[in-house]
């Protein structure tokens, strides 16, 4: 199948290259023309936009990394390959993750901690827009917290590279903490009708080095004082003779991206874009760590190559039906995951495969409405998974099946959407927009072989009616915003929710189960911008959620039990439920003084607080960071960029915890995650106009920390080196 990928890629080359030729002797140009703009660019809710010169200067080791280090948004880990992203309380499926507008989110996305953002290439980002808030109106289920789009470079024509048929980067940079080194090129071909743009990026990461200095009055706290090593079939646990040396936390991740645009006449546009990520196994550190009488529970924890591949077509025409101008887009998506464990000195394997397909149709339109701009379409999303698992015994060599993570006959599920939003002027300094959708899913799995571990039922299905709406007013007074929004969310239960059948922690069990409601939320929430345009400018965003259904992992009896023997240890049962009403409320906050033209005093601080409504006592809702933001001093002019500053976190008490969810309190010190505080430097100079140089320090004092809900101890000080050439 790889095969015909490249083979189509082959045919798309040969034809642009003919077209080139054709294309010399015609003297017209074409305009490079943009259809639709992204379905929010007229949304009144709190948006970010993280650009290329900031994501190439903040030279992030991945995706996750480069969102946690905006200071607005917080990032969980549980392995150094991966980063689960925390939008305003709501974390992996209950956030909704575009790679260039087009759906990530699946059937199998979790409410635990996801890796997945960081199989999209952070070298091969032109923009990354996080939206902050419901956008189930605009993109449907999953966006209750906001939406992260990740918008990947363009193809670039002829009169955008100054009539330079061939243009492109090279890119390589160097990691202190981890020996991380990432090798990128990119490569332009510009005609008048046809563009290519080609990318791929190597990634080699070693284990990780936390830092060493105590935090405050703490306790030293995750050092890795011994590790397992097998040979000759047996495990034996060693000694760590560094145990800031974070053992068995290196991996290797590949990515490539293709992109075509043909350009027939000013009004028209076809577009190709192909993506793929793979890695290498992923161990996954945090279960490494998980001890077992005086030694360690399992010799072998590793997420399997994490694969993605993406093929999307795009029609964009101008002035198409109805007079709207028009984008069509075809997708089809293959994901693969896997998990690997070994106990310590046992001798079977367990695998676990998850194949998933998906496929996607949407529809936009976009027109002049009165005096208002109208947006309206439709989607359509079939996904469709395949769970499998095997034993292998490294001794005897047999392999055998075993339980699988998900149902292990059909697994699929359908949802067909429709939309629009309208934004209207008022006048010069207010404007207002609406937005309502409404559409159907259906979910059905089914359980082919029961006898591994005995469940009640051998069909799961459900069929459910969705909605939801927006509303929201922007009012500009002088050089002062105000802006209010009211919006509903919701996510519809997936596989990993009703189906998944897994040990969370060692002595807990999550049992499938198939009667789960849609969680849905509403969200009030007001911006007050002081100093639009000015030296001194102060931005507040207070919002409160409040949610209905809430899905969340609670005690469960299995069978009337509620404890059971899985895997030759007794577990007390848990399953995702519907518990009722919660809230989630916060308050963001930025400033920026601009002190001299380059010099600028910038910094922002994040609150928030969710609990579960209850008639005896309200219990904390999990997901929720303590407070955390950024603050830092940077100078600008044409030949270079410095910025100096700091990321801080507060405390995370104990009581403050999910015991149930996805707080994750078996990894965090006695009492709670404390808080921490680290100084970084970072710079690039502009040596000529095709040379760049970038340097930085990060965690300057070498504390050590660990951010809350995570795993694994962050990096301690990190020296990075890395260098641009643009050709």
């Amino acid at each position: 199948m790889k095969k015909s990928y490249f083979f189509v890629v082959f045919l798309v080359g040969i034809t642009a290259y003919s077209q080139q030729i054709a294309d010399t002797i015609e003297q017209k140009k074409l305009k490079e023309i943009h259809i639709i703009g992204e379905r929010y660019s007229k949304s009144t809710q709190a948006i970010k936009h993280i650009s290329q010169k900031e994501t190439e200067f903040q030279k992030s080791q991945n995706t996750a990394d480069l969102l946690a280090n905006t200071g607005t948004i917080s990032v969980q880990k549980s392995q150094q390959g991966g980063g689960s992203p925390v939008l305003r309380g709501f974390e992996a499926n209950k956030i909704l993750l575009l790679v260039d507008g087009i759906r990530m989110n699946n059937l199998i996305y979790r409410a635990g901690h996801l890796q997945n953002i960081i199989t999209v290439d952070e070298n091969s980002l032109e923009q990354i827009d996080v939206l902050f808030g419901p956008a189930s109106t605009v993109f449907g289920s999953d966006a209750l917290g906001g939406v992260i789009n990740m918008r990947t470079k363009q193809p670039m024509f002829l009169p955008q590279t100054n009539n330079k048929v061939f243009s492109g980067n090279l890119m390589s940079r160097y990691n202190s903490a981890n020996n991380g080194s990432t090798q990128y090129f990119d490569v332009n071909f510009a005609g008048k009708r046809w563009s290519s743009l080609s990318s791929f990026s190597y990634n080699s990461y070693g284990d990780l080095r936390m830092g060493d200095t105590r935090n405050g009055k703490n306790e030293s706290f995750g050092e890795r004082p011994q590790y397992v090593e097998t040979l000759n079939n047996v495990d034996y646990l060693v000694q760590n003779n560094n145990p800031l040396i974070q053992k068995f936390s290196g991996y290797k991740q590949y990515n490539a991206m293709q992109k075509v645009i043909f350009q027939p006449d000013k009004n028209t546009q076809h577009s190709l874009n192909l993506q793929y990520s793979t890695s290498s196994d992923v161990p996954r550190y945090d279960r490494l760590t998980d001890p077992s009488g005086s030694g360690l529970k399992f010799a072998v924890w590793n997420y399997g190559p994490q694969k993605r591949f993406l093929s999307a077509y795009k029609f964009s025409k101008q002035k198409a039906l109805f007079n709207s101008d028009m984008n069509l887009g075809l997708s089809y998506q293959n994901i693969e995951e896997s998990r690997i464990s070994r106990k310590f000195n046992e001798n079977k394997t367990k695998s676990q495969v998850e194949k998933v397909n998906i496929f996607a149709f949407n529809a936009d339109f976009r027109r002049k409405l009165g005096t208002g701009d109208f947006l309206y379409g439709a989607e359509f999303f079939y996904d469709d998974l395949n769970s499998t698992a095997t034993s292998s015994n490294r001794i005897t060599g047999i392999v055998t099946p075993t339980d699988t993570r998900y149902p292990n006959g059909i697994n699929h599920t359908l949802r067909a959407d429709i939309f629009a939003t309208y934004c209207e002027r008022i006048n010069e300094t207010t404007y207002y927009n609406l937005g309502i959708r409404t559409g159907y899913s259906s979910l059905k799995s089914t359980i082919t072989n029961n006898s591994f571990f005995q469940l009640p039922y051998e069909v799961i299905k459900q069929d459910n009616l969705t909605y939801s709406g927006t509303a929201g007013i922007t009012k500009n007074i002088n050089s002062t915003k105000l802006a209010f929004n009211l919006a509903s969310g919701y996510r519809v239960p997936n596989v990993d929710d009703l189906g998944k059948l897994f040990e969370s922690v060692p002595g807990t069990l999550i049992v499938p189960n198939p009667d789960i409601a849609p969680e849905k939320s509403v969200t009030a929430d007001l911006t007050v911008a002081f100093g639009q345009g000015k030296r001194i400018q102060f931005d507040n965003t207070v919002y409160y959620t409040r949610l209905f259904d809430a899905i969340v992992t609670d005690h469960f009896l299995y069978n009337g039990q509620s404890s059971v023997i899985y895997e030759g240890v007794e577990s007390e049962v848990f399953a995702m439920q519907n518990k009722g009403n919660a809230y989630i409320s916060g308050l963001s906050s930025t400033l920026k003084i601009i002190i001299t033209e380059p010099l600028i005093l910038y910094g922002m601080v994040n609150f928030t607080r969710g609990e579960i409504l209850d008639h005896v006592e309200n219990t904390p809702l999990d997901h929720i960071p303590p407070m955390y933001g950024k603050v830092g001093l940077k100078y600008e002019n044409q030949l270079m960029l410095l910025d100096f500053y700091m990321l801080f976190n507060g405390k995370k008490d104990i009581r403050d915890y999910s015991m149930n969810g996805e707080d994750n309190e078996q990894y965090a010190p006695q009492g709670g995650m404390p808080s921490w505080q680290t100084i970084n430097f970072k710079t690039s100079f502009t040596v000529d106009k095709n040379l760049s140089l970038y340097a930085g320090i990060e965690n300057i004092l070498d504390l050590q920390y660990r951010v809350f809900a995570s795993g694994i101890n962050a990096s301690g000080r990190n020296i990075s080196v890395a260098a641009k050439y643009h050709f």
